[in-house]
């Protein structure tokens, strides 16, 4: 019997990337955060490494169920939904990097961000995975992780894995302008740029054949499926990572293996906890997050930046601070200590944005984004 329900694991999953996103996202004081919620400095992977590749394997998977009214076919209608949703996500990642308006000088405004990232790979991949026969994403898939390696490795400057020598700089510069990439880095360099979108694309690809997988299966057979072809690109993201470095900033081909594996195992886990086991008491918070996810981000982002850029306090050195570092230094640090001060400062924020979520969920009102 072919499985037609919704899965709540996949509303966890979704709620889960979402709560630990705004986690590492907002931090008391990025000089005092554990080590697993730190970004890998370059090569490698961390925790918090996984979160943005498992949020677009969410959204692969839930592009195929979302598809379905539409025969999971390219047609007006989902062209139609594919561009709106693309041009609105995209627009709202925008305002964010802008935000506020009327204090941000335009000429040095950063392009691209996070949200711009999932527009893109949510536009791009509903073309492929609608336009092409399902038997074909693999190769698509994998045709696009070898050209973007190709790519990086022939464009590329000294070591063309480095930071200074990747080839998403220059790619990047000439689309974008160094005036609009990110300065994180200390050097005009974009996590979330064009370039490196590309095998982004491949990961939600991934979490689509997942959840055409999902909807072929017998519910029973859904984990074991799920595990197993995770483990399968674990193992070739390991590999291939000897040669092509596992690397989240330029998301390389070897990331791509690897963190779509792991997020396709872990979905595993929790349909067999979830959707078999019928072990759900559990799961409401994540729930909360996953009804809402994109607006809710957006929202923490919004916060975040009125805090820091808006809302002013006097603090106890007599010196006027961002109410972000007041809130931090006056109330949680006393609390706390700085590093424990800054863990609870993001658990804190957590908890606000699981409220309004709640509210929202308990209204049945569902943002849909």
């Amino acid at each position: 019997m072919k499985t037609t329900q919704r899965y709540l694991a996949l509303d966890v999953l979704r709620g889960i990337t979402i709560a630990t996103m705004i986690t590492v996202n907002t931090p008391g004081s990025w000089s005092h955060i554990y080590a697993p919620l730190r970004h890998a400095a370059w090569h490698g992977c961390t925790p918090t490494d996984l979160v943005f590749p498992f949020f677009l394997f969410v959204v692969g998977v839930s592009m195929f169920f979302s598809f379905s009214k539409y025969g999971n076919t390219l047609n007006h209608d989902s062209l139609l939904r594919i561009g709106k949703r693309t041009l609105l996500i995209f627009l709202i990642g925008l305002f964010l990097n802008s935000f506020p308006q009327w204090a941000k000088d335009f000429s040095h405004l950063r392009i691209m961000g996070v949200l711009q990232r999932i527009a893109l790979v949510y536009g791009f991949a509903s073309l492929i995975v609608l336009s092409a026969p399902k038997k074909w994403l693999p190769f698509i898939g994998g045709s696009i992780l070898f050209l973007y390696w190709g790519i990086i490795y022939f464009f590329g400057t000294g070591d063309p894995y480095s930071l200074e020598g990747n080839a998403t700089i220059p790619f990047d510069t000439l689309i974008l302008t160094e005036n609009h990439l990110y300065k994180g880095f200390g050097i005009p360099f974009d996590p979330e740029g064009l370039l490196s979108t590309l095998p982004a694309i491949v990961t939600a690809i991934l979490g689509y054949m997942a959840g055409s997988l999902i909807k072929q299966s017998d519910k029973t057979d859904v984990p074991r499926k799920l595990i197993l072809w995770g483990g399968i690109g674990v193992v070739a993201g390991l590999i291939w990572g000897q040669f092509f470095p596992i690397n989240k900033p330029i998301w390389t081909s070897s990331y791509v293996l690897y963190t779509g594996g792991l997020a396709s195992a872990f979905l595993g886990i929790l349909v067999w906890i979830i959707d078999l086991k019928n072990y759900t008491k559990w799961t409401s918070f994540f729930v909360v997050f996953g009804m809402n996810p994109l607006f809710i981000f957006a929202l923490s982002g919004v916060w975040a930046i009125t805090l820091s850029r808006i809302i002013k306090f006097e603090g106890s050195t007599g010196k006027m601070t961002n109410g972000y570092s007041w809130l931090y230094q006056e109330l949680f640090v006393p609390l706390a200590g700085p590093l424990n001060g800054s863990l609870l400062f993001a658990l804190t924020h957590i908890v606000f944005f699981w409220l309004i979520g709640y509210i929202l969920y308990k209204k049945r009102i569902f943002i849909k984004v």
